[in-house]
């Protein structure tokens, strides 16, 4: 079974780690989020920031997604009162601090695929003269040459409106940071980084049987993915969704993206349990990248629906990015498809 291959409480591997293990490692997330808030106040705060500013914002959200990760799945050791007031302030940290940089990665991805798709730079062109005529009345060639026409001003679409959200989430994260809310954040983080408010009873307490249920919980969710329709190369029914008005998320996406959040809710649990000794479980790691790519995919493919509703745009523009938003289901469904060969290696391996 897929279980007892990815079961980090193996009896083989030594005494079973207790909640003094947990306490280690809430202390050194709680202590690497000090070492990166000061890098990240050290660094500097403007828009899109140096390279160690960016490090340092990286470094802040790692550590406050294993903290949180770490008082969920583990909170029955924990002090109640404490660890249900800590997680949603670190859930609106975390959440904050991400914006930015997912705005900027959706853009970047969003420009390259529109280059990809159309061979043709994803700005308006300066020359004042008009486009070729086309040479060719083959279908392939006039669709083409409409993308080609249209890619130029919904990239500069797209960048007019997710640098504007870039600038605003930047601008959201430093009002957060410079918050009073986030400064009782900080202070409980830095009582965590020499003393974790365990119970009673928690310090000799094993781990295993919660980390063996955020597992559960991991597999459970992912026995009810549609694997199946993940197999075939192109789900007409997820396209046809996302290219109606309605502007609500994609039904099939959210179920995918729950996995995600348990695989990295058990990947921090297994961190947890073999401490230094853990080494990359590199089937978790593809698997976890595939839905990774999920995630951005689909948002990129909302973003491009999103843009292709403005008001009175061109219809070539209008047509590049629903080609665009095609482009990126379809990057959903490679993305579904390589999560499922990662996982059944998973099982394989573990039989």
């Amino acid at each position: 079974m897929a279980q007892q291959h990815l079961d980090p409480t193996d009896p083989t591997a030594g005494p079973a780690p207790t909640g003094d293990a947990l306490a280690g490692y809430l202390r050194a997330q709680a202590t690497e989020f000090l070492r990166a808030l000061r890098l990240h106040r050290e660094t500097g705060s403007g828009p899109g920031g140096t390279e160690e500013a960016v490090d340092a914002a990286r470094a802040l959200r790692r550590s406050v997604r294993r903290i949180s990760g770490s008082l969920h799945t583990f909170r029955p050791l924990l002090e109640t009162d404490w660890s249900e007031n800590l997680r949603p302030e670190l859930a609106w940290l975390s959440g904050t601090l991400s914006m930015e940089h997912a705005y900027a990665a959706r853009l970047d991805r969003l420009l390259l695929a529109l280059h990809r798709l159309s061979g043709a730079a994803v700005f308006p062109a300066q020359s004042a003269g008009g486009p070729a005529p086309a040479t060719r009345s083959d279908p392939a060639t006039a669709e083409r040459g409409n993308l080609t026409v249209g890619a130029a001003k919904a990239g500069a679409l797209l960048e007019r409106q997710l640098t504007l959200a870039r600038t605003r989430a930047h601008s959201t994260a430093l009002q957060a940071l410079g918050s009073s809310r986030f400064h009782a954040v900080a202070d409980k983080v830095a009582v965590l980084a020499s003393e974790v408010p365990l119970t009673t009873t928690a310090a000799r307490a094993d781990l295993g049987p919660l980390a063996g249920a955020a597992q559960e919980r991991l597999t459970d969710a992912v026995t009810g993915l549609p694997l199946v329709t993940a197999g075939h190369p192109y789900n007409a029914e997820a396209l046809i969704h996302g290219l109606s008005p309605d502007p609500a998320p994609h039904p099939q996406d959210a179920p995918w993206h729950q996995v995600r959040l348990l695989l990295r809710l058990h990947r921090y649990s297994r961190e947890v349990l073999l401490g230094d000794n853990a080494l990359v479980d590199v089937r978790l790691l593809d698997a976890g990248q595939a839905l990774n790519r999920h995630r951005d995919a689909s948002e990129a493919a909302a973003a491009a629906a999103s843009a292709a509703r403005t008001p009175r745009i061109a219809p070539a523009t209008a047509y590049a990015l629903g080609v665009l938003h095609a482009d990126q289901r379809h990057e959903v469904e490679g993305a579904r498809f390589a999560f499922q060969q990662a996982w059944q290696k998973q099982e394989v391996r573990a039989s």
